[in-house]
């Protein structure tokens, strides 16, 4: 019985690291997206400033 309940430990425990290490990945996919979107509106910024400056 209590081998029974420690392999139920075990096993939440790894189901909370796992669960985490999604969390972890799609933190990292979301990082990366909003990095991008930012780049891109930077670019698209700098790109209407030097359009819009005088000659």
């Amino acid at each position: 019985m209590l081998a029974a309940l420690w392999f139920l430990a075990d096993a939440a425990e790894e189901g909370k690291d796992v669960v985490l290490m999604m969390l972890a990945v799609g933190l990292v996919f979301l990082a990366t997206i909003g990095l991008g979107e930012l780049w891109h509106y930077v670019g698209a910024k700098r790109r209407r400033a030097k359009l819009d400056r005088p000659l």
